[in-house]
């Protein structure tokens, strides 16, 4: 069974950091792109950020580029995602998903990113 458990969000102010992780197990991981998306309140999901299954190749949505880094660790089956310089509307549920368009996620888990001062 597929399972994608993301963690490291929390509160924090604008302009402040977090470091998401998310552990991956139940498929070959370094086998598959991987990407993060998101959740506002009230609001669809969001395509985030995407890597190949290499780690050699990322891609940022508008948004969050130059701000987010994605990377992954294939010994660890574990995707990263460093967020940076964050601001209010960067507040949502993130989730990763074993596909680069954000199609597979598990909502079973998520970790909730709250930037507020």
């Amino acid at each position: 069974e597929v399972q994608l458990v993301e963690s490291g969000g929390g509160l924090v102010q604008p302009g402040g950091s977090l470091r998401l992780s998310c552990a991956a197990s139940g498929f070959t991981f370094s086998s598959y792109g991987m990407s993060w998306v998101r959740q506002a309140p009230g609001k669809g999901l969001e395509w985030v950020s995407a890597i190949n299954s290499g780690g050699g190749t990322t891609y940022y949505a508008h948004s969050v580029k130059g701000r987010f880094t994605i990377s992954r660790d294939n010994t660890k089956n574990t995707l990263y995602l460093q967020m940076n310089s964050l601001k209010p509307e960067d507040t949502a549920v993130y989730y990763c998903a074993n596909d680069m368009s954000g199609r597979n996620i598990d909502r079973r888990h998520g970790t909730q990113v709250t930037v507020s001062s």
